[in-house]
């Protein structure tokens, strides 16, 4: 009878048009409501959404979500021509502004969980960088660092892969030296290296007038120019570098490369290295309904849900300490368990107009 009264229920929700169903909880108790929560989310985090695992905690929580994922710059377009969005989740604060603001929303978004950007190489690679000063290894802990003033001056020199010591003889190591990143005017990532070079190429301060924009402007542009056609999910390049194509150096979340370490795939000789003053990835997610809070809320306070973050490659803010001790078993490749003891530092991001002006600098256009 409680079968059958559960199958109307849920006949007349369907009828109805009702977001949500009626699932047993197992238990023998009262059924879960579960309600389907759609919203955008950054390509990043596609592959914890769709984890089986991350999955059935949300329904165990009584949420279903429908997400589709997209670059995270061109989730704001998106998100002001879809209706019926219950959330807008970018990997980065600026995006985040943009689609709060054409929300209409003022509260404070959530950011339940981070990722630090970092420098890519194999092996041999990285200890050409370090023996030229492009690169530095702490040799107690085994963390590497990526010096950016350095880089800078290379970026401005035109430096060549064959001018620098230990090159020779390695015939993928020719042209100028430069790192691969995504598409500033489509992807967080791609904009966010855009934002730290701008900081690092303004004397380590936050780019805030168009005086600054200017200064920058050169070096962003050849940064840009460098790489050709740039692709406009994370996913693309990061990809390339696991086959063993594309260029030697790749700029990307760390999230990517410490949820392989963390599910114990296969790393080859992937070495990790923090840019010394770096951008963070704060995923910041817009709730747009009630529905969305829940969702974001869940994802910022369950534990379970916390434990997973840490599975999929994240800093859960609200576990630090978990996220050190889960990365500390890792021997290949070393992930620093602590950003500060590591001495990397945090570039400050620019305003969401100072931004745009960055990006289309880099791009080249006119100004």
């Amino acid at each position: 009878m409680r079968r059958r009264a559960l199958g109307v229920i849920a006949a007349l929700a369907l009828l109805g048009g009702v977001t949500y169903a009626l699932v047993p909880n197992g238990g023998g108790a009262d059924p879960v409501r579960t309600v389907a929560v759609t919203g955008l989310i950054g390509s990043e985090k596609r592959a914890f959404f769709e984890s089986p695992e991350v999955k059935a905690e949300l329904a165990k929580q009584g949420v279903e979500v429908h997400a589709d994922s997209t670059g995270s710059w061109t989730m704001s377009e998106q998100a002001r021509s879809a209706s019926g969005l219950d959330f807008a989740f970018p990997a980065s604060t600026a995006p985040a502004r943009e689609i709060q603001r054409n929300w209409g929303l003022q509260d404070s978004p959530l950011v339940p969980f981070y990722s630090p950007l970092v420098v890519v190489a194999h092996a041999p690679v990285a200890q050409i960088l370090r023996d030229s000063n492009l690169a530095a290894l702490d040799d107690a802990s085994g963390v590497w660092t990526f010096r950016m003033d350095e880089y800078v001056n290379a970026l401005k020199k035109g430096s060549k892969w064959q001018d620098l010591p230990g090159a020779k003889g390695h015939a993928e190591l020719s042209g100028p030296i430069f790192v691969t990143t995504t598409d500033p005017e489509s992807s967080s990532s791609g904009a966010l290296y855009v934002a730290l070079l701008s900081y690092v190429l303004n004397g380590n301060l936050v780019v805030s007038d168009d005086q600054g924009v200017e200064v920058a402007r050169p070096v962003l542009y050849q940064a840009t120019a460098l790489q050709g056609g740039q692709k406009s999910s994370s996913d693309e390049p990061f990809r390339d570098f696991l086959a063993g194509v594309g260029n030697p150096l790749i700029f990307g979340y760390e999230s990517q490369v410490a949820a392989m370490a963390v599910q114990g795939q296969p790393t080859g000789d992937m070495v990790v290295m923090y840019p010394d003053t770096t951008a963070y990835s704060d995923h910041t997610i817009i709730a747009r309904t009630e529905n969305g809070r829940k969702l974001a809320g869940l994802l910022q306070n369950d534990p379970a849900l916390i434990a997973l973050e840490i599975r999929f490659g994240f800093r859960p803010q609200a576990g630090h300490d978990a996220f050190a001790d889960r990365v500390k078993g890792v021997k290949q490749p070393v992930l620093a368990q602590d950003l500060n003891a590591a001495k990397v530092k945090q570039a400050t991001v620019p305003s969401l107009d100072n931004l745009t002006k960055l990006t289309k600098a880099a791009k080249g256009s006119p100004k």
